[in-house]
């Protein structure tokens, strides 16, 4: 089966849909299907070798950029266009996310929602020419519902199946301004029409999708994320200092603000000696005056010193540093759609401390390799925390469970698989 996996990418940072990706077409390579990842708006950065690692960007952030706001861009001459998606210069701009204004984030994204009816159409429109005469793909699969204003072109140009993930896009539009967000949510509701069949990486965020895209739950199938573990294997190395670990994106909605509280809390308890925190994961232009104040804070509580900021580490740093923490954390503030931070740490033998709500009381049901409290607590986290410093048998336990149950019910060659039922499914 030849199959389209339409992907965007981050420019410069890790983030768990490119890992996801990317291993889902290697998996799904190995099952022997013609699987192909097409990178939009910027490069992919990934843990691993990509998928297809002479991919360039079919569609260009920069260029949709300027579509979007000088509709004229569409007579640009080719020099302009190729020099507007040079790599290394898509590469540059992502490292300006976040930096938008709220009237272009919105803009931009109800633009790309709009599809044929939208100023970005003209350079959608050569992707959707491409896929129908050159790729001639049997399946089409987009790697999030934000890439579904191309769903109604492609159901009629393309005449295939369409499947689309979803990956949490609902924190991200309901952050969006007025009149933006109800007309984005409006567009994702019209557009899913013409999707063939949607999958969710719990039955958390099927259930809350299935709700908002106006869809039938039968319209809809879970398929846990998945990584290839075997790039992690490597020996644990517990530090002699208890230390608390966090691995994601350094903003207030992984929950990075409560973390540091909850650090300063236990660290003020004394019950935990010599208590260290380390924070890795990606960190933007847009990230810097936010990490800048959690710094503030942490030297006013004299602790600045037992805290390491480790930003956009590679692979190799991050498969070492969840190997070199005693346990982990990244108490999101929103209902994570998965967490594959979470698989990835349990995954190493990492207990994990998350709070109950979104997809991890269903993560940790399936692996056992953690605890659960009340979500944006920090008294909460803090306790959570202590415990399991202060409970070395309870560690071990989770952390033999969790790395088992983690490895089999998480891994790449699992998710392609329930991937590949989806595909082959009658109602597919």
């Amino acid at each position: 089966m030849r199959i389209l996996h339409l992907t965007p990418g981050t420019g410069s940072f890790h983030c768990g849909s490119c890992l996801r990706d990317n291993a889902l077409v290697k998996a799904l390579r190995a099952r022997g299907h013609d699987a192909v990842i097409v990178p939009l708006y910027l490069p992919l950065v990934t843990d691993s070798e990509e998928a297809n690692p002479d991919a360039s960007v079919r569609v260009g952030g920069i260029a949709l950029y300027l579509q979007q706001k000088f509709p004229l861009f569409r007579f640009a001459p080719r020099w302009l266009r190729t020099l507007v998606n040079d790599e290394g210069r898509l590469r540059d701009a992502s490292r300006k996310l976040g930096m938008t204004s709220a009237k272009d984030l919105g803009e931009m994204t109800v633009g790309s929602l709009k599809g044929q009816k939208g100023r970005q159409w003209p350079e959608w429109a050569r992707l959707v020419k491409w896929i129908e005469t050159e790729a001639k793909p049997d399946v089409i699969s987009l790697s999030n519902s934000l890439l579904i204003g191309l769903a109604p072109a492609l159901a009629k140009q393309v005449g295939v199946p369409i499947v689309v993930s979803l990956q949490g896009e609902d924190s991200f539009l309901d952050t969006l301004v007025e009149p933006y967000r109800t007309e984005a949510w409006d567009l994702m509701k019209e557009n899913a029409k013409s999707v063939t069949r949607f999958i969710a990486p719990s039955r958390f965020y099927a259930e809350l999708m299935s709700s908002r895209l106006g869809v039938g739950p039968s319209a809809m199938s879970v398929v846990y994320n998945g990584l290839n573990f075997d790039l992690y294997d490597q020996e644990r190395n517990e530090p002699e200092a208890p230390t608390i670990g966090y691995l994601a994106r350094m903003i207030h909605g992984k929950g990075l603000t409560t973390l540091v509280d909850a650090f300063i809390e236990l660290a003020n308890r004394h019950s935990v000696p010599n208590l260290r925190l380390r924070i890795a994961g990606a960190h933007t232009d847009a990230d810097i005056a936010y990490v800048a104040g959690l710094k503030m804070k942490l030297s006013k509580a004299g602790l600045l010193n037992r805290v390491t900021f480790e930003p956009n580490i590679t692979f190799a740093e991050k498969a070492k540093f969840l190997h070199e923490i005693t346990i982990f954390s990244v108490p999101a503030t929103y209902g994570e759609a998965f967490g594959l931070y979470v698989a990835e740490a349990q995954a190493c033998g990492v207990p994990v401390v998350q709070p109950r709500h979104g997809a991890f009381p269903e993560l940790i049901a399936v692996t056992q390799g953690g605890v659960l409290v009340t979500p944006d607590d920090v008294q909460a986290l803090a306790q959570g925390l202590e415990d399991l410093l202060l409970d070395p048998k309870k560690r071990e336990q989770l952390s033999t469970f969790g790395k088992f149950q983690a490895r089999a019910a998480f891994s790449a060659s699992r998710m392609a698989e329930r991937f590949e039922n989806v595909l082959t499914s009658p109602a597919a």
